[in-house]
Formats: C-alpha cells, sequence, structure tokens
C-alpha cells in the first residue's frame, strides 16, 4: 500500500508541475497516465485543469486532488520532467527515484537571471518593432522602454502576485515613457514603439495552449485558459489605453 501511496504522489506531482509551468491539458493527463500505466495502474484516470488535478488510480483506491496554485512559463522544467517520465515508463528509474527526482525540480528555480530576462525583453521589443514596419531609428527606443516595461512587470508580480495588475502596471510605465521619448525627440513613431515594447508581455504561450487544448476536446481548460489570455489582453491595452487618454 505504501508503494501504491508512493506511485500516486508521484503522478500527481509530475502533473501538477507540468501545468505549473505552462504545459498543455492533454500533455499532464497523458503523461500521468502513461506512467501509471507502467507501474501497473492500467484502469487510472485523470481530469486536469489549470487550478486542479483529479486523479483515480482505479475503482478501488482513493481518489486523490492536487490543487494548482499558481501558474507560469517554464519549458525548460515541462522537458525535465517530460524526460523524467520517459526514463520511468521505459523501466530505466524505480517510481521511487522518479519521485525524487521531480521533488528536486520542483524546489529548483531553472529561471534565467532576471537581466538574462531583461536583455531577451529588449532585444524582442527592438525585433518586433521592425516586423511591425516600423523605423530604425526607433530601435534603442523600444529596447529601452521594453526591457523597462518588463522590468516593472517582474517587480510589480513579486510585489503582488496578481498577475493581470503587473501587466497592467507595467504597460502602463511603458505607455507614458514611450510618450516622454517621443517628446524629448528620441523617437519617430509612438505606435511603433509601444507595439515593439509591450510584445513581451503578449500572452503568447496561453493562446496557442488554448486553441491547442480546444482542438484537442478539453473545453473547459481551453475556455479557461483563453480567459485568462483575454484578461492578460485586456490588462496590457487598459494601461496603453489609459496612457493615450491624458
Amino acid at each position: 500500500m505504501a508503494q501504491e501511496e508512493l506511485a500516486i504522489d508521484c503522478f500527481l506531482l509530475a502533473g501538477r508541475l507540468l501545468i505549473q509551468s505552462g504545459a498543455e491539458t492533454y500533455r499532464a493527463e497523458d503523461t500521468m497516465l502513461r506512467m501509471a500505466s507502467s507501474q501497473g495502474f492500467t484502469d487510472a484516470q485523470s481530469f486536469v485543469t489549470p487550478t486542479g488535478i483529479i486523479f483515480s488510480a482505479g475503482h478501488k483506491r482513493p481518489t486523490r486532488i492536487a490543487q494548482i496554485a499558481s501558474r507560469t512559463t517554464d519549458l525548460e522544467k515541462i522537458a525535465v520532467v517530460n524526460a523524467i517520465s520517459r526514463r520511468l515508463t521505459s523501466g530505466a528509474i524505480t517510481v521511487g527515484d522518479a519521485y525524487e527526482e521531480l521533488l528536486r525540480l520542483e524546489r529548483t528555480n531553472l529561471f534565467f537571471p532576471v537581466w538574462v530576462q531583461l536583455i531577451a525583453a529588449a532585444t524582442s521589443s527592438g525585433c518586433f518593432l521592425i516586423l511591425f514596419n516600423g523605423k530604425w531609428v526607433d530601435v534603442p527606443s523600444a529596447m529601452a522602454i521594453g526591457a523597462f516595461g518588463y522590468l516593472i512587470y517582474l517587480a510589480m508580480h513579486s510585489l503582488t502576485r496578481v498577475k493581470f495588475f503587473a501587466e497592467f502596471t507595467a504597460s502602463l510605465f511603458i505607455g507614458v515613457a514611450a510618450m516622454l521619448v517621443l517628446k524629448a525627440g528620441l523617437g519617430a513613431q509612438l505606435d511603433k514603439i509601444i507595439i515593439g515594447s509591450v510584445m513581451p508581455l503578449v500572452p503568447g504561450l496561453a493562446i496557442t495552449n488554448a486553441v491547442r487544448d480546444l482542438m484537442a476536446g478539453h473545453f473547459v481548460s481551453g475556455v479557461a485558459k483563453g480567459m485568462e489570455a483575454l484578461l492578460t489582453a485586456f490588462a496590457i491595452g487598459a494601461g496603453i489605453a489609459l496612457t493615450l487618454s491624458f
């Protein structure tokens, strides 16, 4: 019985880490069921939503629930969880070893340092400005404002833990900074600078996952993720609109 409980804890932890890291719903369900099947739980069932996981190892075993308190984007952690699950299903490691590796992974921060994230935000802002037919003279301004806005987002999210408020505040500062740059004569196209600078905040992965979940038939998760992406886009748009209204 203790070994069965350990195995179920391992499956739930793998699913929870995937959802918390931004994985698709069907990926989490498929990973949990493959891991369960490899350990003899052939009649296991799982139901995954963006806020929780319901897992049953069989009709004669109790159903377990895991809550998803927060979600972010960590593709490297998703890849590591997938690698652990593949090693478990192939018999390369035991379920105890897999559980220990997942526990260590849960405690590990795989995000790049803040300065690397800011460089990436600045680079993407400049590239998106050119992609949207902006002028090369506006690239330095877009890069600086994009990095500045992303720094505001990270700081506000760390302080409030409210994702939408952090995105609203960051877009508000981006709009103000873009207008100041234009008034100082350091920019030529206000709209292109704003568009390029807010792109690091745009919920591209959330939109993609929402569409993929809907196409896979996971309508609850697809609609929930779609609404999350819509609220994020609304927060960004509201911040910019508030700036331009003055």
